[in-house]
């Protein structure tokens, strides 16, 4: 089995590694959030667009003006579309940063397991050679007495 100092050593570095998977979560987990607000955005301008033309035909519009809508609104559209996919990718890579973390964690708290091991098989050890010892010290004084 490894030394205690291996061990802590082990332990040092598996915790600096999922500190920074961490840090690397959150950051991919904010970078979502903020890929899923600029969605809702874009949705919620292309409704009020899209609401916006269905008032002006109402009053009266001329071809141009509706030819100009349908191209905004197909260019919202070409922007919804690829905003989503940035959400994909950005939940991707908040599952593949999940998972690292989990890895690292595990890591760790395997190392941990084998120091805690490590520590009480050394304490087992010293016990029994206390108690060799005491057990010497108490038959010398039995024959000392004697």
């Amino acid at each position: 089995m490894a030394s205690t100092s291996q061990l802590n050593t082990l332990i040092s570095l598996a915790e600096k590694k999922t500190d920074d998977a961490a840090k690397m979560l959150g950051a991919a987990i904010r970078a979502g959030q903020d890929a899923e607000q600029k969605l809702a955005l874009l949705h919620q301008y292309r409704d009020d667009y899209a609401a916006r033309l269905e008032t002006t035909r109402s009053v009266g519009l001329s071809t141009m003006s509706h030819h100009n809508y349908q191209v905004f609104l197909g260019k919202l559209d070409s922007a919804i579309i690829g905003q989503q996919k940035i959400v994909e990718n950005e939940n991707r890579r908040i599952a593949e940063s999940r998972s690292a973390w989990q890895a690292h964690a595990r890591k760790k708290m395997s190392f941990s397991t084998l120091s805690q091991r490590a520590q009480k098989e050394e304490q087992q050890i010293e016990s029994k050679r206390d108690q060799k010892l005491m057990d010497e010290h108490a038959a010398r004084l039995r024959a000392y007495k004697r």
